[in-house]
């Protein structure tokens, strides 16, 4: 009778279904069980507005994965059921309480839902744990209410409790979204482990040292004493200045002094020095990053230098060509026998840093969830350096005097083909300078 008495006392401080996880969260809270970031802005001003601008508060609005999500995902997922599941999963990451509640599809952005506060605050600090072995696929275990998870012991709030728990400090933390699988079982986001493979994973170093550093300051207007707290900045690929020299870059030639039809070999070293995981690393499949080799003679003439093939298998998907790709739009998009557009729109002979998605027919795809296999992984590791040769033959119309040799590191979030397809915003295929490198050699008649 008393074991009965104290499991009936302990019924009201239960949360029906808080420790299911992944796709077995699908509709276990309703979303008033999650207080608006609003609520939290009150006391934690900062944290609010560094959120604000951060891609955590627009992982459901921003307007490629609005496109992606309901243009692509979602009529893909009505027509083909193996992959019937990402029409609820998506949310899982993008928008956690549309996907805890079960509204999904969610509201469309304008409709100004919930679903519109994405990675919310009481989103992450309601996670206790994860689920399984590896941390992916949104199987985190939610526990909302009053209690707040928190990395430090002995804080205090008025508004909630504030329990200590070692877990939000954690790269596995990170890991419950930043990897991911495919109904295939393809790795198609695999920060987190590429983190893990790597040196900073052996130093200690989890993805929250980059992506939330550490500086002295108040974690809330009511607090009493000056602490170091984690600044909630969580900037990557989409902030440039996170970008900026992401990359080190050195370029040297084999000689110094040529003549008109003698040839020179250009050595570009190429450094991943800030990044703890590849670059690029996420949702790889979108993501270009390519280097542009130029010479430039004494009269302003331009000459292009396209890389060195090294021979390896599948390099044809690392140099920038007229390939056509992304076929499988055609299935969501209703287009029978869609014939592909561009695979990137670049000077013919660059070389790319990709890792490249295919489908279950091979062909590369930009539909991360429509992913079967791989080609060759051409990323930069974590402290990984990857050299390219340029060998030029000195053109006999070439003006004598100092040649000047240019490297540039660009990135783009989107490939332009696909951003002009898919009438994806502009802004979303512009450009980003990374890095550069130079050197020259002297041209005699």
């Amino acid at each position: 009778m008393k074991r009965f008495v104290i499991w009936f006392l302990m019924l009201p401080f239960l949360c029906p279904g808080q420790e299911k996880a992944g796709d077995e969260a699908h509709g276990i809270y309703p979303y008033d069980r999650f207080e608006k970031p609003e609520v939290c802005k009150a006391c934690h001003v900062d944290f609010y507005y560094q959120w604000d601008q951060a891609m955590m508060s627009k992982a459901y609005t921003h307007h490629w994965d609005e496109i992606e999500y309901f243009k692509l995902a979602v009529p893909h997922a009505e027509k083909d059921e193996k992959v019937a599941g990402v029409k609820a999963g998506c949310n899982g990451c993008h928008s956690p309480l549309a996907f805890m509640a079960g509204n999904t599809p969610p509201p469309r952005p304008e409709e100004n839902s919930r679903a519109n506060e994405s990675v919310s605050c009481d989103v992450c600090h309601t996670i206790t744990g994860f689920a399984g072995d590896t941390p992916y696929n949104f199987n985190f275990i939610s526990k909302p209410g009053r209690t707040k998870m928190g990395p430090k012991p002995g804080l205090e709030s008025p508004h909630h409790i504030i329990q200590q728990n070692d877990f939000i400090t954690t790269a596995e933390y990170c890991g419950t979204c930043h990897n991911e699988k495919s109904p295939y079982g393809a790795w198609v986001k695999s920060t987190h482990l590429e983190w893990q493979e790597g040196p900073y994973a052996k130093n200690g170093e989890p993805c929250q040292t980059c992506h939330m550093p550490r500086a002295e300051g108040k974690n809330a207007i009511i607090a009493t004493e000056t602490r170091i707290i984690a600044q909630h900045l969580f900037h990557g690929a989409h902030d440039p200045g996170k970008l900026r020299g992401v990359i080190e870059m050195r370029m040297h030639p084999n000689l110094r002094e040529a003549e008109p039809g003698e040839p020179v070999v250009f050595s570009l070293q190429l450094h991943n020095a800030k990044a703890g995981h590849k670059v690029p690393s996420g949702s790889a499949e979108e993501r270009v990053l390519w280097v542009h080799v130029e010479a430039l003679d004494a009269e302003g003439k331009v000459y292009h230098l396209p890389v060195d093939k090294k021979g390896f298998p599948g390099e044809e998907y690392t140099i920038a060509s007229e390939a056509l790709a992304y076929q499988d739009m055609g299935v969501p998009l209703g287009i029978p026998d869609f014939p592909g557009i561009r695979r990137e729109d670049l000077p013919l002979g660059d070389r790319i840093f990709r890792l490249p998605y295919l489908d279950p027919q091979g062909r590369m795809t930009i539909m991360q969830w429509n992913t079967a296999s791989f080609g060759p992984d051409y990323r930069i590791g974590p402290r990984e350096t990857r050299v390219e040769t340029y060998t030029w033959t000195i053109p006999d119309d070439i003006s004598a005097g100092k040649v000047s040799v240019k490297a540039a590191l660009y990135y783009q979030k989107l490939p332009r083909p696909v951003q002009q397809f898919l009438e994806v915003p502009e802004e979303e295929a512009e450009p980003v300078l990374v890095n550069t490198a130079e050197t020259y050699i002297e041209v005699f008649d």
